[in-house]
């Protein structure tokens, strides 16, 4: 038992109150969700949003975005711009009044978005966005434009350097200028990972935002390298539909809807195609609901009702046929969901799922009733839809008998799989991991080399299905596909329960050459695409294997894993004698060295697969793994550099 005299004293002086904007910065996860690069994308979606916004009120229609040569990011807007002058409430530490620009940026929980007056549809609930901004950030200088006169006011980690100053007033080819210019530079004592953004992360971001937004244009600038591009799209999600669908055989042109209904604005698009999978993405107030909510389910409703209805009409469904289910009527359709409202409720802080019970009953009518005109002005089109809900429902129910098979097969072979899968004895999910490993001879080096207690191997033969290009009933016919299935435990698709996974990691591993980043591409297509959960909750990786073993005497054995690694390392060793081998593949390494190098979790490097833009990785899939050539022969070649210096 400690000493009475250590004991800390634990009475009200030990109660913090964490003032201004220092509990952003003591706790900045809470706010933009890491201090990696997620985080500082964060921190321009931030103030993107509250250009967004703008354009939302109807009070902008331009937003130029920069990163700049010293890597500070700039977003300028055409809009209002911040509201200047003193505030009727809020006093400084002298008791004066404050200014409301300073208000916007330096107090948690300050907006124009909580009366209902200043905007009517906001992404920002919260009131958190650019002051948080502003407390991760080293410095950040704000410029309002209005009435004819320019304003700044500079901050440094969140805190003003001086007052509000009106910088001129604008000469008369300038009294156009309206509007609010953010520029600020990520505080690297927050993120120390350092500051390096990913143009093409932030292009899909903002190519969504302008497809969300009908009229706006987004202009895109990174000084870095000279990038530029800009966004404009007056068909709004109809656009966006056609953009998922360019690389896609399309049943009919899009039908496209926007209508008010007691307040609420909705906006859709439907599109079917020749696919098999189901591509429905959902927004309110221009936020990415990956969780849905009820405008999807109403959305649902109302395309299963009104198919079902305009089938039975037209004969295409007789009397014996059973209706189509919400799995018949979605496979291969690609759908955005728009809808903007005045008091969203979310049911998470991440805004991942819309609570709003009147939208259900809003969004249902409004999609019935236009999807069923549609129908009925277009029989051919129609004919062709039911036609594939039809083939479809046959298909399904093949899949589902197919799936029965596997769920039997696997509780009657229990956890072993006879010469597939070599499993952990470990029962808890969270310490347990799997590699699925390409081919039998490195699944036999991995068999041995691994730590039997936690790591479970199964190895594959040849390369698995394109999953793309298949239906449900011939994917799970599929022997490999299946082996996955059993090993992993948790179903797929519709049936995807995550608590039934039996492992917390699945690690892909295969060799590092042209056929072992096909065999990569094509299982995380299949994850992508029948076990999403697995990406959203983080449990895919793949594994690092290394390239080359290299000898001598002055550094004994070293692995690398890349040529400009191995460069440097004969660098440092030059004179000396060098046995230098590289693998091509993983069954060149005996046990222990797979151990040492790609199974030992003290030694190894994996890479976690994530997904930051579902959109755009739907229509990568879509592209690379197809039927369309032209498309994937383009991206080939317009990446036929960056391919050249892959370690392949």
């Amino acid at each position: 038992m400690a000493d009475e005299q250590t004991k800390v004293k634990y009475d009200a002086s030990q109660i913090q109150v964490l003032e201004g904007l220092e509990a952003v910065r003591r706790r900045p996860g809470m706010y933009v969700g890491s201090t990696d690069i997620r985080g500082l994308h964060h921190l321009v979606y931030e103030v993107v949003d509250n250009a967004i916004d703008e354009a939302l009120a109807g009070e902008c229609d331009r937003i130029d975005i920069a990163i700049h040569d010293d890597l500070s990011v700039s977003v300028r807007d055409n809009g209002r711009g911040i509201p200047v002058g003193p505030h009727p409430t809020q006093k400084d530490a002298n008791g004066k009044p404050m200014d409301a620009v300073e208000v916007v940026m330096t107090i948690l929980h300050a907006g124009g978005k909580f009366g209902g007056a200043g905007y009517k549809v906001a992404s920002g609930l919260h009131g958190v966005g650019v002051s948080a901004v502003n407390a991760l950030s080293e410095s950040v200088v704000t410029t309002i434009h209005q009435d004819g006169k320019e304003y700044q006011q500079e901050y440094r980690r969140g805190k003003p350097i001086g007052p509000v100053k009106m910088i001129r007033k604008l000469p008369k080819d300038e009294t156009w200028l309206h509007g609010t210019n953010q520029r600020f530079m990520p505080d690297t004592t927050i993120f120390k990972e350092g500051i390096d953004y990913k143009f093409d992360t932030l292009v899909q971001r903002f190519r969504e935002m302008a497809f969300l937004t009908r009229g706006l244009t987004i202009r895109f600038v990174d000084e870095r390298d000279e990038h530029e591009i800009s966004f404009h799209f007056e068909g709004g999600v109809r656009s966006f539909v056609r953009y998922l669908n360019k690389s896609r055989e399309v049943l009919h042109a899009p039908v496209y809807v926007e209508k008010q209904i007691n307040g609420t604005s909705v906006e859709t698009a439907i599109q079917y195609t020749d696919g098999y999978t189901e591509s429905v993405y959902a927004f309110a107030n221009n936020i990415n609901t990956v969780d849905g909510g009820t405008h999807v389910t109403g959305f649902k409703s109302a395309l299963t009702r009104t198919i079902n209805d305009y089938a039975r009409k037209a004969g295409l469904l007789k009397d014996s046929d059973p209706n189509f289910s919400g799995e018949d009527v979605r496979e291969g359709l690609t759908a955005i969901i728009s809808i903007k409202l005045q008091d969203p409720q979310f049911e998470s802080q991440t805004k991942g799922k819309l609570g709003n019970a009147e939208v259900k009953g809003q969004v249902e009518s409004v999609v019935a009733e236009a999807f069923a005109q549609f129908l009925e002005e277009n029989p051919r089109e129609a004919k062709a839809i039911v036609t594939k809900c039809l083939t479809s429902s046959r298909a399904r129910e093949a899949a589902r008998q197919a799936r029965d098979l596997v769920i039997r097969k696997s509780a009657l072979e229990s956890l072993t799989l006879p010469g597939k899968l070599a499993d952990c004895s470990e029962r808890d999910p969270a310490k347990c991991e799997i590699y699925i490993v390409e081919g039998d001879s490195a699944g036999g080096s991995a068999k041995q080399g691994r730590d039997r207690h936690f790591q479970a191997i199964l190895p594959l033969r040849g390369k698995i299905l394109n999953t793309e290009r298949a239906r449900m009933d011939k994917i799970l016919a599929n022997n490999e596909v299946k082996s996955l299935i059993s090993a992993l435990g948790c179903g797929i698709g519709e049936q995807f329960n995550m608590e039934k996974l039996r492992y917390h990691r699945t690690i892909i591993m295969t060799d590092a050459d042209v056929d072992g980043s096909h065999i990569r591409t094509l299982l995380l297509t299949f994850f992508f695409r029948y076990m999403q959960g697995l990406v959203e909750g983080g449990f895919l990786y793949i594994a690092q294997p290394p390239l080359y073993r290299v000898e001598a005497k002055k550094i004994g054995v070293k692995y690398v894993y890349n040529d400009a690694d191995k460069d440097e390392l004969l660098k440092t060793i030059s004179g000396d004698k060098v046995t230098l081998q590289r693998y091509k593949g993983l069954g060149e390494m005996n046990p222990e060295q797979l151990w040492d190098t790609t199974l030992n979790p003290d030694n190894r490097t994996l890479l976690q697969v994530t997904v930051e833009d579902a959109a755009a990785a739907d229509k990568t899939f879509d592209m690379l793994m197809g039927d369309e050539v032209p498309p994937r022969k383009r991206f080939i070649q317009t990446h036929a550099k960056e391919v050249r210096n892959l370690d392949i």
